[in-house]
Parts: structure tokens; C-alpha cells; sequence
């Protein structure tokens, strides 16, 4: 080996010595540190990747928290779990992470209550249809019951009943709003999972055009505004609504209403229960709205089970947490045993 080439390769190989030692040196220097904490999150989140947070995926959501963007709590999936495993990566206080939502339909006309004023042959999509001159159904604001809905649901939460009606599975549904946004007439709202009363009907046709259509329409006959005693049934636009900040879940309006437009879990309805350690201040019986409470100052008071409308004004206003909330059918027996 001549010297000029042991010089070459003396040369380049202190060169190629001297690129390794400058570029391990670069990137050290002008290293992007990845926060260990998107890690964290990412593990820590459901994986469902559903965009239900606002996010592209839960590694957005992470991003997001992690550079401040994004509450703590900001998955709806992982719920209040989720949000207490991300607070204590983050080094703060979770704090309620609020109440589940869920998606609830806004409408109770099927095949069986409404009416089509046309019939429909073409794609079984509810957006195709809705385009093919607002759809077959003779009410512009009701279902169209093609499913569209549950073939959109990430959770399998909706199934379609035999009436051509979407059911939603509230132990299933996430609250992701997939439905929400497919639906083209607006039909699904995201309410708390513990909001039982809702108006199932979205019409603003005045009453005699609802029921040309429609059986279970809202006629707009105003009796659930009158009836409510906590003022939470509202009217606008010839529709009844549900102010759910004022909504106790008594049913009242859904027993008044003559169309049964207003529906509600009526196997979940509670009603108040006085326990043995009631000591007769009758602070529940000035609250109670419907005169359901029974008893002598001083004395052990009884609930009235057939006059209760399970709004829980007593329970709240009780200074002994003597009374609960039970379900109807365990109140009566309590009442009568």
C-alpha cells in the first residue's frame, strides 16, 4: 500500500470520526424532548380514537393536555377514571369530571304513528333520502328510519327497533355525538345520562298539521307547561322543551301530556322515603310542591307515595338526610309495610 493512499484513507476516515463526533453532538444539542407525559396519557386514555374530545384521535387529546389545550377531563369515553389518572400525571386536582353523556332521540313516530306522503326507492341512507325532496315521511322533522345512525355508532349503541326507530343503549353509548352529526334532520341531542324526561318530537308545525301527520307529535296544547311545578317545560316555536337545568325528572309532564309526545324511564322514577331519623322539623313538608308529606311537628312524618311526584325537593331540604330517593315500587311497599 503506497503512502498516498494510507493518506486518503487516514483522511477520511478522520473525517467520517469527525461528522459521527459533530453529528451525535447536533443531536444532543438540537434534540426535540419528547414529554414524557404524552406517553402516560396515551396509555392512560381509552384508545377509542372516536373524535368525541374535539381532538383527531386520543394522541391529539394528549397533545392537547399536555400543552394546556385540553382540560384534564376532556375525554368523554374514560369518563371520570380516565380523568383522574390524567390529573395525576399532570400534577393537579381532577375535580368532577362532570356528568356521562349520552346521545337521546328527539323523536317517537315510526311507521306506526306517522305517515309517509310518498315511497321511497333508492339508496337506504337517511342523508340520500333527505335529498330526494326532504324524504318519503309526511312530517319534515321526523325520523326517517333508514339507520344510519347505527351504522355510524363506533360502540354498536343504536339498533333499529321493528317500528324503524333508533334505540339507544345508554349503558353502551360514549357520547362520542357520531350520531349526532350523521343525522340530517338534527334528531339526537347529548344530554347527562341522569336526565330521564325529553320531548320526542321536533315539528314546529302548529297542532292540526302535526296530527295530520302524526300521532305522538307535539300539538303544542301547552298542558306540560302549566303542569310542571318547577317551571322546567318551556314553548317556543309551537314545540314544547325541556329546560333540563330546572328538570327534577318528577314525569309530570310526561303523565299530561295527551299525545305522549314527552316521554321518560318511568322504571326509573323515585319517590321520597322518610327514614326513622327524621325528628319533625317539617322543612319538608314547606318544600314539597305537591303537599306529599305528612306529619306533626316533632313527630316522625310519612310520605303520601301516591301524591309524590319523586322531584327530591324534600330530600334536599332535609337537615337530618333523613329522607332518600327510592324507586317507585320500593317506596310503596315501604309505605305500606
Amino acid at each position: 500500500m503506497d503512502k498516498t493512499m494510507i493518506v486518503s484513507l487516514l483522511s477520511m476516515g478522520g473525517m467520517g470520526a469527525f461528522f459521527g463526533l459533530f453529528l451525535a453532538y447536533a443531536s444532543k444539542k438540537f434534540a426535540i424532548e419528547t414529554d414524557p407525559r404524552l406517553d402516560a396519557i396515551n396509555e392512560a386514555l381509552p384508545g377509542a380514537n372516536c373524535g368525541a374530545c374535539g381532538f383527531p384521535g386520543c394522541s391529539g387529546l394528549a397533545e392537547a393536555i399536555v400543552s394546556g389545550n385540553a382540560p384534564v377531563d376532556g375525554c368523554p369515553v374514560g369518563g371520570e377514571e380516565v380523568a383522574k389518572k390524567i390529573a395525576k400525571i399532570m400534577g393537579v386536582e381532577a375535580g368532577e369530571a362532570g356528568e356521562r353523556k349520552v346521545a337521546r332521540l328527539l323523536c317517537r313516530g315510526g311507521k306506526a304513528e306517522a305517515v309517509n306522503r310518498a315511497e321511497y326507492k333508492g339508496v337506504m341512507d337517511c342523508r340520500a333520502a333527505q335529498a330526494v325532496n326532504g324524504g318519503p315521511k309526511g312530517c319534515k322533522y321526523g325520523c326517517l328510519g333508514f339507520g344510519t345512525c347505527a351504522e355510524v355508532c363506533p360502540f354498536g349503541a343504536i339498533t333499529m327497533n321493528e317500528n324503524n326507530l333508533p334505540v339507544v343503549d345508554i349503558d353502551k353509548c360514549t357520547g362520542c355525538g357520531k350520531c349526532v352529526e350523521v343525522c340530517p334532520r338534527g334528531l339526537f341531542i347529548l344530554t347527562g345520562v341522569s336526565r330521564e324526561v325529553h320531548v320526542g318530537c321536533k315539528s314546529q308545525e302548529k297542532g292540526k298539521d302535526v296530527k295530520k301527520v302524526c300521532s305522538v307529535g307535539c300539538i303544542g296544547c301547552k298542558i306540560c307547561v302549566k303542569a310542571c311545578p318547577f317551571g322546567a317545560m318551556e314553548f317556543e316555536n309551537n314545540l314544547a322543551k325541556v329546560n333540563y337545568e330546572k328538570c327534577t325528572n318528577c314525569m309530570v309532564c310526561v303523565e299530561k301530556c295527551p299525545t305522549g309526545a314527552i316521554y321518560s324511564a318511568f322504571p326509573n322514577r323515585k319517590k321520597a322515603h322518610i327514614t326513622e331519623d327524621c325528628v319533625g322539623c317539617g322543612a319538608c313538608k314547606k318544600v314539597c310542591p305537591v303537599d306529599a308529606i305528612e306529619g306533626e311537628i316533632k313527630k316522625l312524618h310519612v310520605v303520601n307515595v301516591e301524591k309524590c311526584i319523586g322531584c327530591s325537593k324534600c330530600a334536599e331540604r332535609c337537615p337530618k338526610d333523613a329522607i332518600e330517593m327510592i324507586r317507585e315500587t320500593e317506596a310503596e311497599k315501604a309505605a305500606c309495610c
